[in-house]
């Protein structure tokens, strides 16, 4: 069964979906995160939910909270699958140059994180939903299983300079040690900081010293 997501939306600009903005335009870098469906307990997402309305916390601390739940590794794990973390690192490097530029990524057992800029056309949204409906049919399909794959709601905040681009990538390649999966960023075979997962545009970049905003 495909999953319902509802991120069809063609806004431009700085609004409100739910309870946390979002930033959606055509030309705007986004480090963007998306998590399967009941990795994070009703109770914690509550919980931040309320401290970040009544202040007690930013939009900057919401979301380390919710990443560092997610690399301890409660809840389902799909993702483990090398067959479906394979199709997703796929799905992402095929709409690569097309419905936007592939900045940075990494798949984590529960989680996934990308760093991209949306080509002309295309919104954020509609770019989520189509990687997102592409890869729950497969590994739904996969795991034998019916129902929600991916989580409806998506967590993405705009680059604002280098020196932010340059901490972002540093933070997604870096996200596999944090979470003990492997002792080195390059170890990881799903994400761009593999050798044999680098991409060219971010190669570039770090040999140039000068990191894209």
């Amino acid at each position: 069964m495909q999953e319902q997501q509802g991120e069809q939306n063609t806004r431009r600009g700085r609004y409100k979906r739910g309870y946390l903005p979002h930033y959606d335009a055509d030309v705007v870098t986004q480090f963007v995160t998306f998590r399967l469906a009941d990795s994070l307990p009703r109770s914690v997402i509550q919980g931040l939910q309320r401290n970040f309305k009544c202040g007690r916390i930013s939009e900057i601390e919401y979301y380390h909270e919710i990443d560092n739940f997610l690399d301890r590794g409660e809840g389902p794990t799909y993702l483990r699958d090398a067959r479906i973390a394979d199709s997703i690192a796929e799905t992402l490097l095929k709409f690569d140059g097309h419905k936007y530029e592939l900045l940075s990524w990494a798949i984590m057992p529960n989680h996934v994180h990308i760093l991209i800029t949306p080509a002309d056309g295309y919104s954020l949204a509609e770019i989520m939903h189509s990687i997102k409906s592409f890869t729950a049919n497969f590994a739904n399909k996969i795991l034998g299983r019916q129902g929600r794959f991916w989580s409806s709601e998506y967590f993405d905040r705009f680059i604002r300079d280098c020196v932010h681009f340059a901490k972002v990538v540093k933070y997604i390649e870096n996200n596999p040690v944090k979470a003990q999966l492997c002792k080195d960023s390059g170890d990881w075979h799903w994400s761009s900081a593999s050798s044999e997962r680098r991409l060219p545009s971010l190669q570039a970049a770090k040999a140039s010293d000068e990191p894209r905003p």
